[in-house]
């Protein structure tokens, strides 16, 4: 029992002083394979920022209507949702990096603007239907430019098409959807609170809340 004690005592003793590395020699790997262009992977890096931004605007949105003294948890969760959706896609596109074989350096570089949200507040849900629509259009107008980018838009010798089928088919078919469904709850909204006034707006909530809109 002793030799088992003393022997976990040095091992004890071997941990705390010696410093644990996960160091290893240059590896010999070919690079042929990494053939993204320097501007189109730098307009990939801002628009994963651009894409957590709109997520901690969306967090600032479900977290104000979320507040006992607003009580919109229909509200809420939306936005919540969207937060995690706009997360998603940032998660996307550093995977989709990864698997190009980008990201194997200035990886904690890669968020580096201010992402606090430019508004905590809301006068009423429709004024946050409003400003989440137009954060929507504005990540599609992103999108559209990262596009035009790496289709070598200027630079008619470079066109990566995989990333450009991968962001028209996936990234861009979700904003559209998005943006429409946004635009047709801002008509709805309006139109209910215009007959019945704040009863309208705690009535779509509810069918927020239930899954009906």
């Amino acid at each position: 029992m002793n030799s088992i004690i003393v022997a976990v005592f040095f091992c004890a003793i071997g941990f705390a002083t010696c410093e644990l590395q996960c160091a290893h020699k240059e590896l010999d790997i070919p690079k042929e394979w990494v053939d993204m262009d320097g501007v189109c992977i730098k307009k990939v890096r801002s628009q994963i920022e651009e894409e957590l931004k709109a997520a901690m605007q969306y967090m600032a949105m479900g977290a104000y209507f979320a507040q006992d003294t607003v009580n919109r948890p229909g509200f809420s969760e939306m936005f919540f949702k969207s937060a995690s959706e706009e997360r998603e896609h940032a998660i996307k596109l550093i995977s989709y990096l990864l698997m190009r074989g980008e990201l194997t350096t200035q990886v904690s570089s890669l968020i580096k603007r201010n992402l606090t949200p430019k508004t905590s507040s809301w006068a009423n849900g429709v004024n946050a239907l409003k400003d989440a629509l137009k954060l929507e259009t504005s990540v599609t107008k992103k999108i559209r430019e990262l596009i035009k980018v790496c289709e070598g838009e200027g630079a008619a010798s470079y066109n990566d098409y995989h990333l450009v089928d991968y962001l028209t088919g996936d990234f861009l078919e979700e904003q559209y959807h998005g943006q429409r469904d946004l635009a047709g709850k801002v008509s709805t909204l309006e139109k209910m609170t215009e007959k019945h006034g704040a009863l309208g707006e705690w009535l779509f909530d509810k069918k927020l809340l239930n899954g009906e809109l």
